[in-house]
């Protein structure tokens, strides 16, 4: 009887859910589906941005979609600037791999994975940024997301990865929101008083790794979007200083 009960009491909640039909049990073993109101699907809050090493989006699309490479992306933008999408949201892509970011040690869970179409040596294409500043703007809208969470791959995957690389126009995009940005701190002399590896961990990088997370953080914000790289260390601690101000001002 308590069976019979439990498929009647599935039959009516089943009336009074959207999308009942459509949910199956995960599980293989016996079980009876007695659907809940009380859930949603996930939310990601984070954007990560790679380069696919590819020089076409032919390739790309064939690695990001074989079940022999296990590689993934939701979204690839091609350099003409056409959008493909492989993974649903809602589903967890496998494009971070061992990744940390501002605690989060499952980065695949929380975040949505962005690839573009280019071989890391070469300058990104207007007509794919373009594209990419589009979708950019969608999901910070749909998912509420901060500007200090659009990153690479090199900023949660220090020391492994160097994606999307110092041809990546990082300043352009934090001028619309997606990223942060101080322009102020090669001007400034203003004294810092925190220190290095302390500000790195505050912005979002691996505590764990202080030597590769330095070298991320000047490949991201010490980059001139035109392949070259600033050493200058100085810069370095003023440029995260004013970064921290900043996204303590925005939460």
């Amino acid at each position: 009887m308590d069976r019979i009960w439990v498929r009647f009491l599935s039959f009516i909640l089943c009336g009074a859910l959207v999308g009942c039909a459509s949910f199956k049990p995960d599980s293989t073993l016996p079980l009876s589906v007695v659907p809940s109101p009380n859930a949603d699907e996930r939310r990601p809050s984070l954007v990560v941005i790679h380069y696919t090493s590819n020089d076409d989006a032919a390739h790309s699309l064939k690695t990001l979609t074989s079940p022999e490479r296990r590689v993934s992306a939701h979204y690839l933008i091609s350099r003409a600037g056409a959008l493909y999408q492989m993974v649903p949201e809602s589903r967890r892509a496998w494009h971070a791999g061992q990744a940390y970011w501002a605690g989060i040690t499952d980065v695949n869970s929380a975040s949505i994975g962005i690839e573009l179409d280019n071989n890391g040596a070469e300058p990104y294409d207007d007509a794919q940024l373009a594209t990419l500043q589009a979708l950019l703007h969608d999901l910070r809208v749909r998912y509420r997301i901060p500007a200090a969470n659009f990153v690479g791959h090199s900023d949660v995957a220090p020391g492994r990865k160097i994606d999307p690389g110092a041809y990546f126009p990082w300043q352009q995009l934090a001028t619309s929101g997606f990223g942060l940005w101080c322009t102020s701190a090669a001007e400034t002399t203003e004294p810092v008083p925190i220190s290095m590896p302390v500000m790195l961990t505050l912005l979002g990088y691996d505590p764990r790794l202080p030597d590769a997370s330095r070298e991320a953080f000047r490949l991201h914000y010490l980059s001139d979007g035109h392949g070259g790289l600033s050493d200058d260390d100085a810069l370095a601690q003023r440029m995260a200083y004013c970064l921290l101000k900043q996204k303590i001002g925005q939460e």
